[in-house]
């Protein structure tokens, strides 16, 4: 599956739109790494257990997408968009949304 932040396809035409693929999850991390982020917001540095969460959310809402886009019989997402929010202290929502098409 093709998959690209642009609203077309270079060198290929866009035959069909199948519609709005989406995908979403919401993810936290355990309270150790809480704690570890608390102390470190405290001395300052990355909070590399939120990174974590953060790309591994990013990882599954897309690939979310793309099965939700394969079931419309899509071979490509235009116009993917990432969208974050915070749900609580140490949750986040990540939904990935884009324009299934046939190219």
């Amino acid at each position: 599956m093709l998959v690209l932040t642009t609203d077309y396809v270079p060198n290929h035409e866009i035959k069909e739109i199948k519609g709005l693929a989406k995908g979403s999850t919401v993810r936290s991390k355990h309270v150790g790494k809480d704690i570890t982020a608390g102390l470190k917001s405290i001395v300052g540095g990355e909070l590399t257990g939120y990174n974590e969460m953060l790309i591994e959310a990013r990882q599954l809402a897309i690939g979310i997408m793309v099965e939700d886009a394969e079931k419309m019989g899509a071979n490509a997402i235009i116009g993917m968009r990432l969208q974050s929010a915070a749900i609580t202290q140490g949750a986040a929502e990540v939904f990935a949304y884009g324009t299934a098409v046939v190219i």
